[in-house]
């Protein structure tokens, strides 16, 4: 007789796995450093902080999250649990992953943006994300608790809200969001890579933004680049080959710093 793990249950965790097994893929390619937009050196170098301490910081974020994802699942079960019947054709999980994207997009760049026009945010708060001068995989999420839970936590819970996702289409949304996000700061340029094809936001766009000429700029995270273009906090970059190896985003248009 098998073991059955209900779909919460799987909501709540995959994501997590999701996470720690794909940025140990990237770890292992980080190795390799024709694919880097910046180089070992300066990764180990030019960041502001241990990998010891970004671990135990993504994994207190974790945490909150499965608490929070634990309680969504509580209180909204006899609800969602309608959208698994005959209507979850491809079309409404189509229209509930779009829905769910752009709520996620909406909610975190406003908040991102104004984390950091607010000096006293910033300072105290989203400074955190930013010792991560030079971003890798498994920092994704590593955050200040509290924004951790207001971007990522709480941004989560409103998209699966006001998409109407089911528990189960949460498990494939949140696992792929997860995946995004980590691809965004794995800080490589893959060949192939599905995400930079996709994708204009992608790991060099959020690279850009974790450099000081960046900092006003490319707040959008983590699918689409419409609120950067329409609100004029965009940076165009282009690739540039590094002479040891690897690549490098640069701003093609002059900044100001606001």
């Amino acid at each position: 007789m098998g073991i059955s793990i209900s779909d919460e249950l799987l909501g709540t965790f995959a994501p997590i796995v999701v996470y720690w097994v794909y940025s140990g893929i990237y770890v292992l390619l980080g190795y390799f450093e024709n694919y880097r937009l910046h180089s070992k050196k300066d990764e180990d170098e030019k960041n502001l902080v241990s990998k010891g301490t970004v671990v135990k910081g993504v994994l207190l974020q974790q945490i909150v999250q499965a608490i929070v994802a634990i309680l969504l699942f509580t209180v909204t079960g006899d609800e969602v649990g309608a959208v698994d019947g005959p209507r979850s054709s491809l079309f409404v999980l189509a229209r509930q992953f779009i829905t769910a994207m752009l709520v996620l997009d909406t909610w975190q760049y406003f908040m991102h943006r104004y984390m950091h026009h607010n000096k006293f945010l910033y300072k105290h708060i989203h400074s955190q994300h930013h010792r991560l001068v030079v971003p890798y995989a498994f920092g994704a999420l590593y955050n200040h608790p509290l924004e951790g839970l207001l971007l990522d936590t709480i941004g989560g819970a409103l998209s699966f809200l006001l998409s109407g996702m089911s528990p189960r289409a949460s498990i494939f949304f949140f696992s792929f969001a997860t995946i995004k996000t980590v691809d965004d700061h794995c800080g490589l340029w893959l060949p192939g890579n599905l995400f930079h094809t996709f994708f204009q936001n992608n790991t060099a766009y959020h690279d850009v933004h974790h450099q000081l000429y960046g900092n006003k700029y490319n707040f959008s995270q983590p699918f689409f680049i419409m609120w950067d273009r329409i609100l004029g906090t965009y940076m165009p970059y282009s690739l540039e080959k590094r002479a040891a190896g690897g690549f490098e985003a640069r701003p093609t248009r002059d900044y100001k710093d606001d």
